[in-house]
């Protein structure tokens, strides 16, 4: 269910703009309402589980989670539509750590990688699936099932959990503390900042709510810091921060996630707005990369003991910057073949070179003791760099945009009535639509000024993806594997 969301609504995005009249800022909230709550408490429902109970929380997780997606489904303004996502993310950050903490205790040491190599299956096939499962259902139901969907199988689920699944706890739940002060100030940070990026567009950055937003994020997030590293058990130990190769790997991947997810956000709008995709053949469009990582994981597996972990890890996202160079090639028109894939196939490749290296170099990073607290963090990391990203790139779309838009609207001889029109939704940016009784050949006019204005911010948007990625190439060179070969180096140098 979680994979499936986390990959689901994109698709149907474009379908919830137009059925509930939403501008870009609101369908930025749709996805970011969830993003924001699953990333600031996801180390919270890690330790609730830890103290309570895995199962319990799971389970409450799990129902939150499905109630959430019957308000998604049921929602008829756009409004109700975020309310109901926010809740949605709540749910998920009790329900995500619990899964392979719950398959960890439930088998014995001899059973537990097999166990956990198949939560990795299913994980990576339900990442798969879920694009071209939520295409499907939006192109022949309603973009409301994609939500549903997840009503009976998280039914399903609580059946299993109640019948099947043990209660476990963490080894040192009964002194644990969970850190709720951490939580709060990371979600009002969180939210401030994402609040002030996504409404600036459209409140302007001078108007009051976007300064308060503003300066309540940048306090939150610095009085988070403050209360971490103060406290005995926090959330987020900043300690494991001095680390090199552990602060190497969450730099690295708050930079290459940050293009990832910022990237992608506007990948199946460009495919369905601009490029005349169906939702399904857009969902499907990303298979390559999930194919590619799945082929070449064990090879990607090997590549830390074989060359050590910088060098996959520098390569990885650079061949991923590539790729999102590439994105930026296609304009309107054009098959698949010849304009989205290479450049899906090149990323791909990245991220299957960089993603089990990542993994590893962080689990290695801090010892067996912290490995699950180290994973959590990087996890946590990886969703806050989405979710900050999808704000601030949708400045970068808003203003490439509005610059082509003005410019092929002056090159235009629009009907004054269909250009006040157009103006008028700037803020939907490709999902504008037009007046009914518009002359066809003054509409084809505007849906071409339109279609190029998008692909004008698009490209600025996968330009900045593709300038992320070689900074955490950098980032990988700079700080990970530094001191383990400074230290090998030393060994070598030395007498015997």
């Amino acid at each position: 269910m979680a994979f499936i969301d986390g990959t689901i609504v994109n698709v149907a995005l474009p379908a919830i703009q137009r059925a509930l009249s939403a501008d870009a800022a609101q369908a930025q909230w749709v996805i970011e309402a969830y993003a924001l709550f699953l990333a600031a408490l996801l180390l919270v429902g890690g330790a609730l589980g830890d103290r309570y109970g895995r199962r319990r929380v799971f389970m409450i997780g799990t129902a939150l989670f499905c109630a959430a997606s019957a308000g998604c489904a049921a929602s008829t303004s756009v409004d109700a539509l975020i309310a109901a996502r926010a809740v949605q993310g709540i749910g998920a950050a009790l329900l995500v750590p619990g899964s392979l903490a719950l398959v960890s205790a439930a088998f014995p040491e001899a059973e537990r990688g097999r166990a956990i190599g198949t939560w990795s299956g299913f994980s990576g096939i339900t990442a798969a699936v879920g694009p071209v499962l939520g295409g499907f259902l939006v192109d022949h139901f309603s973009w409301t099932w994609a939500f549903l969907l997840n009503v009976p199988l998280g039914a399903l689920l609580l059946a299993i959990c109640l019948l099947k699944v043990p209660e476990s706890r963490g080894d040192t739940a009964a002194h644990a503390r969970v850190d709720l002060p951490g939580a709060v100030l990371a979600t009002v940070g969180l939210a401030g900042v994402v609040f002030a990026f996504i409404e600036a567009p459209r409140r302007g950055w001078a108007s009051a709510e976007v300064i308060t937003a503003l300066a309540a994020g940048i306090v939150g997030l610095v009085l988070f810091v403050v209360v971490e590293a103060r406290r005995a058990q926090p959330m987020l130990p900043l300690r494991l921060f001095r680390v090199r190769d552990f602060s190497g790997t969450n730099l690295l991947t708050l930079l290459l996630y940050a293009a990832l997810g910022g990237g992608l956000f506007f990948f199946p709008l460009d495919l369905i707005q601009v490029q005349g995709y169906s939702a399904t053949a857009a969902g499907a469009a990303l298979l390559p990369i999930i194919a590619i990582m799945f082929v070449l994981s064990r090879w990607a597996g090997k590549l830390v003991d074989v060359y050590g972990a910088r060098l996959p890890l520098v390569v990885g996202p650079v061949i991923a910057a590539a790729g999102f160079a590439l994105f930026a090639w296609p304009s309107v028109g054009g098959s698949y073949a010849m304009t989205f894939l290479p450049a899906v196939c090149v990323l791909g490749l990245g991220m299957a070179v960089t993603v089990a290296p990542l993994t590893t170099t962080v689990m290695n990073s801090v010892g067996a003791e912290l490995a699950g607290v180290a994973s959590g963090v990087n996890n946590a990391v990886s969703r806050a760099a989405g979710l900050l990203a999808i704000a601030v790139f949708g400045i970068v779309m808003a203003q490439g945009f509005d610059a082509r838009l003005s410019q092929r609207l002056a090159e235009q001889p629009l009907a004054p009535t269909l250009r006040a029109a157009v103006e008028d939704q700037r803020q939907k940016l490709a999902g504008i639509e037009l007046p009914a009784d518009t002359q066809s050949d003054q509409a084809a006019a505007a849906r071409t000024a339109i279609a190029e204005s998008f692909v004008a911010g698009f490209r600025r948007v996968m330009l900045l993806c593709a300038g992320l990625a070689l900074l955490s190439a950098i980032a990988a060179w700079r700080l990970i594997g530094t001191q383990g070969e400074a230290l090998r180096f030393s060994r070598l140098r030395s007498p015997p």
